[in-house]
């Protein structure tokens, strides 16, 4: 994807609380194993991306995702069983 933001940070919320985030996931191993376990793209382990993993009870949440400069994010979301 093009005109991307090159180092993102990923914010999770319940209404107006912040109850995760994340810069530069580190290529941790567990998230890594969801990747392959969801079907979703694998990412270097010293990438920039940020990514969550994350067991949540039902509700609804809002994901924001911010960085220095200007450009696009992508943000997926998925059930991990």
């Amino acid at each position: 994807m093009p005109g991307t933001l090159a180092d993102p940070k990923l914010e999770l919320y319940s209404g107006t609380t912040k109850i995760a985030e994340n810069d530069n996931w580190g290529g941790d191993a567990q998230v890594a194993a969801a990747f392959t376990q969801v079907g979703a793209f694998g990412l270097p382990a010293a990438s920039k991306d940020a990514v969550l993993l994350i067991t949540l009870p039902p509700g609804a949440y809002t994901a924001q995702a911010s960085g220095t400069g200007a450009g696009l994010a992508l943000v997926e979301v998925y059930e991990v069983p």
